[in-house]
């Protein structure tokens, strides 16, 4: 451990850092810096990749909102290097095999550092899995290939720093919650909105039932083939955001008094989602490496039996899968693609509930969310439950009468949730609307608070106190 520490502190020096502001930035500042981080990633997110062909299937069209990335722009990467950095070392430290105590200023650093070489450790292999790969073309120059490695890279490291500018204080909440709302809620307006004609009419579903209107033919707005926005997927769309909403605020509560403030009483709250959407979040990160993974050795071994089991791509078309174990964990995307084949539709949706339930348990017992660990928590912030010993062990029975059940069920909701939703070509997709409505209740929170903190300065210090 030590050499790993004296690694990462070495590397520190190099790695580029932004420092945090010597002032507190006013709310204003703020807005504007998380609005020039935001403009940034959108302008990024529009420039096309250059050599690379635009077009063409996406196999990891199901993982680009979670990952906040856009096809054959130089947001190709998105998020997904940071989320897969942080993801891989939290559970190494979940798991303890890395032992650091984040109560220590110098382990949390540590955490930090290793955690940003890591993401760049994380761009340059998933640049070269995207290239090598074959998701932008076959037989490329080895000039074109490099030049590809390097705006992938650069791409990769700018919106690590946007995401640390944000975080370290000059804007508001993260770069990555920031990003994925800006993606979802582009979704969302592009499938309402857009003009962009096509085959079938306008694509957005507002300007297309106008058009409905007009021609005297509304039902053609109702249901629309091809994945297209219709009234029906804007409805659903509207059910699910609802549905979202109630079961946002689903919980059970446990009542809890204070030993050390006479009288003081409240409660615990566990959510029905109680592992809010880490678990899909996990599951689709694992699909998306595993795509990049097999997608890179295909295109050098594709004739070996083994991985043709695992994963079968377009020989044309490198970016489609069309058979393997891969093929019957991703979604379908279309609801027509799903009434052909539904055997794929039904394995995608028990395989993504089956490793949400998966990596719910997981999450709880390395996040610190463990019945045990919560009851230490509670008994060191001198909390306990009337009516019961204070003690780790008594405390430890009641939550554990909830908190398991209570994960295995919220991991099932936003499994099948996730799932079906984008069978049915909801808006956004169904995680996209989780997380979209999650991180707006995050910035709503974070809105109040640093307006508490700006007119009555004392009450924000106090808020602000950990």
């Amino acid at each position: 451990m030590s050499a790993f520490s004296n690694f990462i502190r070495g590397i520190t020096t190099v790695l580029p850092e932004i420092k945090k502001p010597i002032r507190k930035p006013t709310l204003t500042e703020k807005l504007l810096w998380t609005a020039i981080a935001l403009a940034l990633y959108l302008t990024m997110a529009q420039i096309p990749l250059y050599g690379v062909q635009q077009g063409g299937s996406d196999p990891n069209a199901y993982a680009r909102i979670i990952f906040a990335s856009s096809q054959g722009s130089l947001m190709e990467l998105g998020i997904g290097p940071i989320v897969t950095a942080g993801l891989i070392l939290q559970l190494l430290k979940g798991s303890e095999i890395i032992r650091l105590d984040f109560k220590k200023p110098e382990d949390r650093a540590l955490f930090t550092s290793a955690t940003k070489f890591l993401t760049f450790v994380v761009i340059l292999m998933e640049a070269l899995a995207y290239t090598f790969g074959g998701a932008f073309g076959r037989n490329l120059a080895s000039s074109t290939i490099l030049v590809i490695l390097v705006q992938l890279f650069a791409a990769g490291a700018v919106v690590m720093m946007l995401d640390e500018l944000v975080q370290k204080g000059w804007g508001l909440g993260s770069g990555i919650s920031l990003f994925i709302l800006a993606g979802v809620a582009q979704q969302v307006m592009w499938s309402l909105l857009s003009t962009l004609p096509t085959g079938q009419g306008t694509f957005g579903v507002l300007p297309f039932t106008i058009e409905s209107i007009f021609a005297g033919a509304l039902n053609n707005a109702l249901f629309r083939p091809g994945g297209l926005p219709s009234l029906f997927t804007l409805a659903l769309s509207v059910l699910v955001i609802l549905v979202i909403i109630y079961v946002e605020g689903v919980r059970i509560e446990v009542p809890i008094t204070s030993t050390r403030y006479r009288g003081f009483a409240g409660v615990y709250p566990i959510k029905l989602l109680y592992v809010s959407n880490i678990p899909v979040i996990l599951t689709s990160a694992l699909i998306a490496n595993l795509t990049f993974l097999s997608q890179f050795i295909y295109a050098n071994y594709s004739n070996n039996p083994l991985l043709t089991w695992f994963a079968n791509y377009n020989a044309t078309n490198p970016g489609e899968l069309t058979g393997g174990l891969l093929y019957y964990m991703t979604s379908p995307r279309l609801p027509e693609v799903a009434v052909g084949d539904p055997v794929r539709a039904l394995t995608y949706v028990l395989f993504l509930v089956v490793f949400a339930v998966l990596f719910a348990r997981i999450w709880v017992e390395i996040g610190g969310l463990s019945p045990k660990a919560v009851a230490k928590s509670l008994l060191d912030a001198k909390v306990q439950v009337p009516g019961f010993r204070r003690a780790e062990d008594s405390v430890e029975g009641i939550l554990s009468r909830y908190i398991p059940t209570v994960t295995i069920v919220g991991a099932i909701f936003i499994g099948l949730l996730a799932s079906t939703s984008d069978l049915l070509g909801v808006f956004g997709s169904g995680i996209g609307i989780l997380l979209m409505i999650d991180i707006i209740l995050q910035y709503y929170q974070l809105l109040v608070r640093e307006h508490v903190e700006t007119m009555m300065p004392r009450l924000g210090a106090v808020l602000g106190r950990e």
